[in-house]
């Protein structure tokens, strides 16, 4: 890491002011940990539940005669001006006061989308955390920022905006890119002497107990490490075996299309793989046929749920990488030197083993404005989106949900144009209205669905197909 050096001799301005909005989880994480950044300050939190703000400054441990609430400009720009912190219900004033870069939490593709524009239009650089809006309009958002002289970024902390640098940092140094993907949150811990494999509980994505099943002994042989040659056989086996416990859900497809847009890493099948894995196992199982894995070809990009004991370490919703140096001399290196490789070393995976949400997104909030660069990849292209297809009958007049929405299941295709029988991206939905009726098994498509007036999202979507999709 060297970012010190960036910050402290190519800065284009040494201090950063931060308004967020979004007062939850993520956006609490970036308000307590800026309170240790002398480059840092998060003058304003907004959010429409206003104690959601209070208490992202409350959890900073800063007293409440410090925070003030304001719904207008002038009384947020006074405040700020006393060094107070604000918080506001009302966050496109935020636009409109000496912020030099926006960090959008809310979650909400419409109100990510909304956001977006206002800060084109009053010169703002943005972090995009809201991944749902992103999945559908960031690539053209991206590019519209770069033409005003701004910066749009993912965010680190995240899984997506850290595998796009650790892919970016491979190929740099010369690495091929077997596979790439992301460890689910949730984990799958093994005992074997209980003989159960058990979800733990978390509360923050509905799982308020953890769940267990029984493994029999017949069952027990494919939670044991992988024969060589066995990948496909395990892996299906094991789907079968923990199919009562939580699988990848929709928002986990989600950052694999920002990830596979930015990166041109591909998906091998639409559902994906979505292998209960060792991380050991991963470059057994993750790479080409031809190197003794499950995919057709290389570049490929999945998920894996982290299967181990519970004294083994925790891939922590992390990211990895399956490379290989097409050198003899350096791929020895590689497998010699810390990297697990598969049966014959001629692949290797490379961890990054957590992702500390916004405890460390300060590193994007300053670099966009004091370097006026993003933190994601090279590129960012419309290759893929994530659709959803319906898991049951779903009568006209039904209100599609977010990824959480239990009548859908989510995959990935390649990008289409607005079409009547097109797919229509998942992040379009949200909040809609069906149309139609709709059989159990159906796909998504824009013909089924009411298009909602004035929106922001849809209208910049039609930009970015217009812009990528000639």
């Amino acid at each position: 890491m060297f970012y010190h050096h960036l910050f402290e001799k190519f800065a284009k301005q040494s201090h950063v002011k931060v308004g967020l909005i979004g007062g939850g989880n993520y956006g609490t994480a970036i308000v307590t940990q800026s309170l240790f950044n002398k480059y840092l300050t998060v003058n304003i939190v907004a959010d429409q539940n206003i104690e959601n703000a209070k208490n992202s400054y409350r959890e900073a441990n800063i007293p409440d005669e410090e925070i003030c609430f304001c719904n207008t400009v002038s009384a947020a720009k006074a405040a700020i001006e006393q060094g107070k912190y604000v918080v506001t219900s009302s966050p496109d004033i935020i636009f409109q006061l000496e912020i030099d870069v926006v960090a959008e939490a809310t979650g909400n593709p419409e109100a990510g989308a909304h956001h977006a524009k206002l800060a084109l239009e009053n010169m703002k650089h943005m972090v995009m955390i809201t991944k749902e809006t992103d999945s559908v309009i960031g690539p053209v958002l991206h590019e519209m920022f770069k033409q005003k002289g701004l910066v749009y970024t993912p965010v680190d902390g995240d899984q997506p905006a850290l595998l796009m640098q650790l892919v970016e940092w491979a190929r740099l140094i010369g690495l091929e890119i077997v596979s790439a993907g992301k460890s689910r949150d949730g984990e799958y811990i093994y005992d074997e002497r209980e003989g159960t494999v058990t979800h733990p509980a978390d509360v923050k994505k509905g799982i308020v107990e953890p769940v267990v099943v029984k493994i029999s002994q017949e069952d027990a042989k494919y939670l044991e490490f992988i024969p060589e040659g066995k990948g496909k056989e395990y892996l299906q086996k094991r789907r079968e075996i923990l199919s009562a416990l939580p699988q990848t859900a929709g928002f986990d497809y989600c950052e694999i299309v920002m990830i596979a847009n930015a990166t041109g890493l591909v998906p091998d099948v639409e559902k994906l793989h979505q292998g209960s894995l060792r991380v050991n196992e991963v470059p057994i199982v993750y790479c080409s046929a031809e190197n003794g894995g499950i995919f057709a070809g290389e570049g490929r990009i999945d998920i894996i749920t982290c299967l181990r004991r519970r004294e083994e370490a925790s891939m922590g919703g992390g990211v990895y990488l399956v490379v290989r140096s097409n050198n003899a001399y350096s791929q020895n290196i590689l497998t010699s030197k810390g990297l697990i490789g598969n049966y014959d070393n001629s692949v290797a995976v490379i961890c990054h083993p957590y992702h500390l949400c916004g405890v460390e997104s300060s590193t994007s909030l300053m670099s966009a404005a004091m370097l006026g660069v993003d933190t994601g990849a090279r590129q960012y292209k419309h290759s893929f989106d994530l659709v959803r297809r319906a898991v049951r009958d779903l009568p006209a007049g039904t209100t599609c949900g977010n990824d959480r929405d239990q009548n859908m299941s989510s995959f990935i295709v390649p990008a289409a144009r607005k079409s009547g029988s097109n797919p229509i991206p998942a992040h379009l939905l949200n909040g809609n209205k069906l149309k139609v009726d709709i059989k159990a098994e159906s796909v998504i498509t824009y013909d089924m669905v009411q298009e909602p007036a004035n929106s922001v999202l849809w209208t910049l979507r039609g930009k970015q197909e217009k812009f990528f999709l000639k």
